[in-house]
């Protein structure tokens, strides 16, 4: 009992990032030592802590979008507040993607690696518009999917929830409480007591997030270690500055034009950011994204419950921006294509409407695939990056998690109803045992 007061008595970013130094090491050690009980123990304990976050995400957007869309009624302007929120996605989206060409250009990540197009193979899943299509229309009311998979002669059924899907049933369910009126109460009063459950058997699984990130980060070290990169070194370096440059650069810079001090937004968002660093999944991250956006950055619950679940599905800088804009010109450089103002446009234009195809996936592959196959390139050319994949996610990951906290931010900060004394209080870690505070919505000035 002692060595847990103790232990409560540590920020949770700091229990996170003790977690994140264990884990590297003990990966280190499985890789140099060859242990293969030790790779195993560490893959196993953090594909629980992700498949423990992945269970209670479905209900908790489901739940939080019926909640919070049937609360927007009492809000003044709430449509405004959807459809500035949906713009400021596009317009942070398009100057990342700026960005991340104009690295790619400047550095030439495919020229000189030695690699020849022989290195080159895909044989996975692709991404294309179909993927956003399907992905809007729900195929049953709790979107969820089966997958198939044949093993030894052996066949595996697994379900899935599709969040994007998710996402559609929920902001349908709201619209369709809000038309309803009192009829509708005693669903929105059973939705809300429910979402307080799920809430807080979620603050339990994400307290054991240290140890789930010592095992993520451990494995990523063990199988992947820093060798695979060889080659592949600038275009690494040019993702991670990327994603650097956007989330220290870019956000600071539109804090300042709504006279907003970067430090505290930083600082408030920090255990958002690390956790989305160390589990590479928006999805699994974005209860703690709403708990800091509310609790730490003063936004209001009934806006960030809305805008937080909708930006971890469709919010992706680092993921649908800066990572396929770079990998788009080291393909065309590594299989000798020139590519034109036209397909620099192109790339724009994917990054900004379909990022929504990497909705509930993991990585950035699907988004990748989508843009290589809109621009002509040859998909092959995703199997040169496949081996660096986890190492390049971890900073896409929290580059989006950072970008799903700024907006609502921005949004609220323009619209008057960011409850500043919170903005610029003290921060707490993001994670407790008590609900997220929830500051009171004003009217839109």
């Amino acid at each position: 009992m002692v060595l847990l007061r103790a232990v409560r008595r540590v920020p949770f970013w700091a229990q996170t990032l003790i977690g994140l130094a264990i884990g590297i090491l003990l990966g280190f050690l499985a890789r140099v030592g060859d242990i293969a009980w030790l790779d195993s123990t560490l893959t196993q304990v953090g594909s629980i802590f992700v498949s423990l976050l992945r269970a209670v995400v479905a209900p908790l957007i489901l739940l939080a979008l019926l909640v919070s869309i049937s609360r927007l009624g009492q809000v003044t302007n709430a449509a405004r507040l959807a459809v500035r929120t949906v713009l400021w996605f596009a317009a942070t989206a398009l100057i990342s993607v700026v960005i991340g060409m104009v690295i790619g250009l400047v550095t030439n990540p495919g020229r000189g690696t030695g690699l020849s197009t022989a290195d080159a193979q895909f044989t996975g899943r692709s991404g294309g518009w179909t993927d956003f299509l399907t992905g809007l229309v729900p195929s049953n009311f709790l979107g969820l999917q089966a997958n198939t998979s044949v093993s030894d002669g052996a066949a595996t059924t697994s379900v899935s929830f599709n969040v994007l899907q998710l996402v559609v049933i929920g902001i349908v369910l709201g619209a369709a409480v809000l038309r309803t009126g009192a009829k509708a109460q005693p669903l929105v009063a059973f939705a809300d007591s429910a979402l307080t459950v799920v809430q807080k058997v979620l603050w339990w699984i994400i307290r054991l997030a240290p140890i789930g990130s010592a095992g993520l980060i451990g494995h990523a070290v063990a199988d992947y270690g820093w060798d695979l990169i060889g080659p592949l070194g600038l275009f690494v370096v040019d993702v991670y500055v990327g994603c650097l440059i956007v989330l220290f650069g870019l956000y600071p810079a539109l804090l300042r034009m709504h006279r907003l001090r970067p430090g505290k937004f930083l600082a408030g968002a920090w255990p958002a950011i690390t956790l989305g660093f160390v589990s590479r999944s928006s999805v699994g991250t974005m209860p703690v994204t709403q708990a800091v956006t509310t609790r730490n950055l003063g936004v209001p619950q009934e806006y960030a419950s809305f805008a937080v679940p909708l930006g971890a599905t469709t919010k992706m800088d680092g993921c649908a921006a800066i990572y396929p804009a770079i990998a788009a010109i080291f393909v065309a450089q590594v299989f000798g294509i020139h590519l034109s103002l036209t397909d620099y446009l192109l790339i724009a234009f994917v990054s900004v409407i379909g990022s929504a195809a990497t909705a509930g996936l993991t990585g950035a592959v699907v988004m990748l695939t989508l843009t290589l196959s809109t621009l002509g390139l040859p998909l092959a050319g995703v199997g040169l990056l496949l081996a660096i994949d986890p190492i390049l996610d971890m900073m896409r990951t929290a580059t989006n998690v950072a970008g799903q906290a700024l907006v609502p931010v921005l949004v609220a900060k323009r619209e008057g109803i960011l409850d500043l004394a919170r903005y610029d209080g003290p921060n707490g870690d993001g994670v407790s045992d008590a609900e997220p505070v929830k500051a009171p919505v004003a009217a839109a000035a």
